[in-house]
């Protein structure tokens, strides 16, 4: 693997950094999950970004983007995460359906769904996980009943990320009477359509960043539904590679928080254990680690490859190493961890707490470890 950058790439780089120092807000916007008032304030930074051509930048440009290749999506997260930009509040649509709808998708389908899902104009979440149903997505009960060119869907949805302020969801849904990965479709639906509830979810700091999802006689077109009916398991799997492996967490989230989990230890080692200079090594090594790593992975699907069950050790591996980035952080600052920070300034344990939900979300890591037994190794089940 070459690890140099061409000078178009430096050049690249250059651009976006340039643009970011221009236009990234002085002060930081009310999270996404907060109020109405801070998601919508997050929909208009997304406006913004599209006004540069940023919103998605591997894209084809009739559908929003800059056509850009995956090593140069990379090089704009790193410089993103420099500068402090604000969270993506449309990440459901942008890193996870949207690079499903450009395989999947038909072309109206996608001149329909990507253009306004890359300007903020349309703000998606994601509504797969059932009451029980979660990492075992084969288990979802909700349906999808075809009525002439319309679907009628029914069910319940649950923690379903930015649904409380969102416009669409794309759903797993289920021919009545089949069972476990057979006669499922991945179908979008607006979440103000009769016959949709969204009820927040709040989390333990107030905010709103979950809620549950009932459809009762939900009728939508067939135009809605990706893919052919019956393929659902199919390309929802092929969504949760982009979620483990490459797109929902990029190496830059991770390589920032080390680096200032460094400069923590330079401002606080006099005070702190000695030994923990070692796990500041650790996770920026880990971090580095899967900066590499996902590049490697970029190289390769650049090359023609697809993303398979290996997707799983990433996902393992971001979310371990989040948890224990942060959790170093904490045992440096010691009590001073629990104090109230200022608007602007690290809030370490709250990105603790959020680490902590990440060997569940995208697929439990028990779950993935199982995936990698099976079909990596080869392990019976």
């Amino acid at each position: 693997m070459d690890l140099s950058y061409t000078p178009a790439q430096q050049a690249f780089r250059a651009e976006v950094r340039d643009w970011l120092e221009a236009n990234v807000p002085a002060q930081p916007l009310e999270h996404f999950d907060a109020t109405r008032e801070g998601f919508e304030a997050h929909r208009d930074w997304e406006r913004t970004l599209k006004s540069g051509d940023w919103g998605m930048v591997t894209w084809p440009k009739e559908y929003g983007g800059r056509g850009l290749d995956l090593i140069e999506w990379l090089i704009f997260e790193e410089e993103y995460y420099r500068a402090g930009a604000p969270g993506r509040v449309n990440q459901n649509g942008i890193f996870l359906l949207g690079p499903t709808l450009i395989e999947f998708g038909t072309p109206e389908q996608k001149q329909r769904f990507l253009p306004p899902m890359a300007s903020g104009e349309e703000i998606w979440a994601q509504a797969w996980s059932e009451p029980q149903a979660g990492s075992d997505l084969a288990g979802v009960r909700a349906t999808a009943t075809r009525d002439g060119d319309d679907y009628v869907l029914n069910g319940h949805k649950i923690w379903s990320s930015r649904a409380v302020f969102a416009d669409w969801a794309f759903g797993l849904f289920r021919e009545p009477g089949t069972e476990r990965h057979k006669g499922m479709s991945l179908i979008f639906f607006p979440l103000d359509a009769p016959g949709v509830t969204v009820n927040a979810i709040r989390k333990i700091n107030g905010h709103v960043g979950f809620a549950e999802i009932f459809l009762e006689d939900v009728r939508v077109p067939a135009f809605n539904r990706l893919g052919d009916e019956g393929q659902g398991w199919h390309i929802c799997m092929a969504t949760a590679g982009f979620e483990r492996g490459l797109m929902l967490r990029s190496p830059a989230r991770y390589q920032v928080a080390a680096a200032a989990l460094a400069g923590l230890w330079q401002e606080r080692k006099a005070d702190a254990d000695p030994l923990l200079e070692a796990d500041v090594v650790r996770a920026y090594m880990n971090a580095d680690a899967y900066a590499l790593s996902i590049y490697q992975t970029a190289s390769r699907l650049m090359a023609g490859a697809k993303i398979g069950p290996e997707a799983s050790t990433n996902k393992i591996f971001w979310s371990e190493l989040d948890i224990h980035l942060h959790q170093t952080a904490l045992s440096i600052l010691g009590p001073d961890a629990e104090l109230v920070v200022e608007p602007g300034q690290h809030d370490w344990l709250d990105d603790y707490i959020f680490a902590l939900a990440g060997p569940i979300y995208a697929g439990s890591n028990e779950i993935q470890r199982n995936i990698i037994a099976e079909r990596m190794l080869g392990l019976p089940r």
